[in-house]
């Protein structure tokens, strides 16, 4: 898959889309994508910090999308946790997310979420890469 074909991807999904991801980097065993910061993302008016939900969901896309060369699309999540090291504020994020075991069932990556070159967030995820059934026709 090119970079050009997972941003496409990416644009098909509501979600995905509304992040704001730009795939900078692809290869076989890894991911890098920079995520274009939104004010909904503000958790506190206050410290204008960005909702850890975002930042989760960043390492989950990372991990998960680490694995596109070898699988084609997004995968099933079993396990995700995510590690938080500092407030992330208003500014672009950017995700990484690589291949740490890559097995025929289940297989486990690992991301990280910086802003400004700083680690804000970082995680490990265990994904379904096991062959999706194919559909049976109604009956």
């Amino acid at each position: 898959m090119t970079i050009t074909e997972l941003q496409d991807l990416i644009a098909r999904s509501p979600y995905l889309n509304w992040l704001g991801l730009e795939v900078l980097a692809l290869d076989e065993n890894s991911i890098e994508v920079r995520a274009k910061w939104r004010e909904e993302w503000i958790a506190s008016t206050r410290l204008m910090q960005t909702h850890g939900g975002i930042l989760a969901a960043l390492i989950d896309f990372a991990a998960d999308y680490a694995l596109v060369q070898r699988i084609g699309h997004g995968v099933p999540t079993i396990d995700l946790r995510v590690d938080y090291h500092r407030l992330a504020k208003a500014g672009d994020l950017v995700a990484k997310g690589r291949i740490v075991r890559f097995g025929r069932q289940v297989s486990t990556c690992e991301a990280e979420v910086l802003q400004d070159g700083t680690l804000i967030a970082s995680g490990r995820g265990t994904y379904i890469t096991a062959p999706m059934p194919e559909k049976k026709p109604a009956p």
